[in-house]
């Protein structure tokens, strides 16, 4: 099997992340960047994904929940890059063993909004475990989240 292009590659991981993962599908995440170098997640507030009634902000399931899919995101984009002249088939074996180790969330606000964007960025990354910081922020850039998560990557 041939190398995958980039472009090939991370439309086929856009589509997957938003269609194919039943959860995140639920939830409403969409990728609104995905490249070698950086990923943003975007959602909407929905009635589904509300924690308290009488203040209407977001779960804290759901915040942890996106904060984690995001530093999976970009624990797999560090993973894509050192693995550049990989075939497909090797990638995604790769790939598909990663998961989460261990995760802690920082609650900074509650999560009133009503559009949400997750971003990510690599603390260090080794052989077998990777350490990412991943920050959820609503529609007028108010911080309502952090995580730091460890990820199993080899």
């Amino acid at each position: 099997m041939e190398a995958i292009s980039n472009d090939e590659l991370f439309a086929s991981l856009s589509y997957f992340y938003e269609e194919m993962m039943p959860f995140n599908k639920l939830l409403g995440l969409k990728m609104e960047t995905l490249n070698i170098d950086s990923a943003v997640i975007c959602f909407s507030m929905k009635e589904e994904l509300v924690g308290n009634t009488h203040k209407r902000i977001l779960h804290g399931g759901v915040i942890s929940s996106v904060l984690d899919f995001m530093g999976g995101v970009i624990a797999q984009l560090h993973v894509i890059r050192e693995m550049e002249d990989a075939t497909g088939e090797t990638l995604l074996n790769r790939l598909v063993q990663m998961g989460t180790i261990d995760m802690r969330v920082d609650f900074i606000r509650p999560g009133r909004g009503e559009q949400f964007t997750a971003t990510g960025e690599m603390l260090r990354l080794g052989n077998k475990v990777a350490v990412v910081r991943s920050l959820l922020h609503n529609d007028s850039e108010a911080l309502i989240a952090a995580a730091t998560g460890t990820y199993m990557v080899g």
